[in-house]
């Protein structure tokens, strides 16, 4: 097996790993939300698990990629321009879906769990539009929500001093799901920072393996090169 045949087969078991950890991320607050609630889209835990940026970005548009790749080493896919080109190809849908996850990733870790928003934990206030997920301001990516005591307007607490506490108790408690807004607040950053990892890994490993293709496209196929001379 040539050097473009290992590192395509490993970029393919590379993707394969990521895939299904995008997968798993998304389906945490969606499987958190329906035990809770006992059905779906009921109070969730955010509105951007439910443009599925780990299912479809970093899932979905991941498998033929995926499939192509872990094929090259036993149907010898690296043998010829034509599927060098089609490794290539497949590859920028990678790149596509894994750029859709880390958009929404980012968008997700800059607002926050939809019990730190004002209009409350309701999906009243979800709007699930193209153009909201692309209006992003890079000042807002703080993370206060996460970061500060609370994040929940003091006017929601039965006892309204409890938010005067400093950051350092807040850290020791946190980390606990005592509560329904601590809950949200670490499986939302959690996920998503999880999510935007994956799709960062996705977007390289899918920009290498485009490389990779334009190369053999012009080496003609490595592999067979390599056969005529043995």
């Amino acid at each position: 097996m040539t050097c473009c045949e290992g590192w395509t087969a490993c970029n393919g078991f590379s993707l394969l790993v990521l895939l299904l950890f995008g997968v798993t991320l998304n389906a945490i607050p969606l499987i958190v939300n329906l035990v809770e609630e006992d059905q779906t889209f009921k109070n969730p835990i955010s509105c951007f698990e439910w443009l599925f940026p780990g299912i479809i970005g970093a899932g979905l548009m991941v498998i033929p990629a995926t499939t192509m790749s872990l094929a090259a080493r036993k149907r010898a896919c690296c043998n010829n321009k034509t599927g060098m080109f089609l490794s290539s190809l497949l590859n920028v849908i990678t790149v596509t879906g894994a750029a859709y996850c880390l958009t929404v990733s980012i968008q997700a870790l800059a607002e926050g769990p939809l019990i730190c928003n004002s209009q409350g934990n309701r999906t009243s206030s979800c709007e699930l539009s193209f153009e909201n997920l692309t209006a992003i301001h890079p000042e807002s990516f703080d993370l206060q929500w996460f970061f500060d005591d609370s994040c929940v307007s003091p006017t929601d607490f039965n006892n309204p001093s409890n938010n005067n506490t400093t950051a350092s108790n807040w850290r020791t408690y946190s980390l606990h799901f005592n509560s329904m807004e601590n809950k949200h607040r670490i499986i939302h950053f959690s996920v998503f920072l999880g999510l935007l990892l994956v799709g960062i890994l996705e977007i390289l490993f899918g920009l290498s393996q485009i490389l990779i293709g334009f190369l053999g496209c012009l080496c003609g196929g490595v592999s067979k090169r390599r056969n005529r001379i043995v």
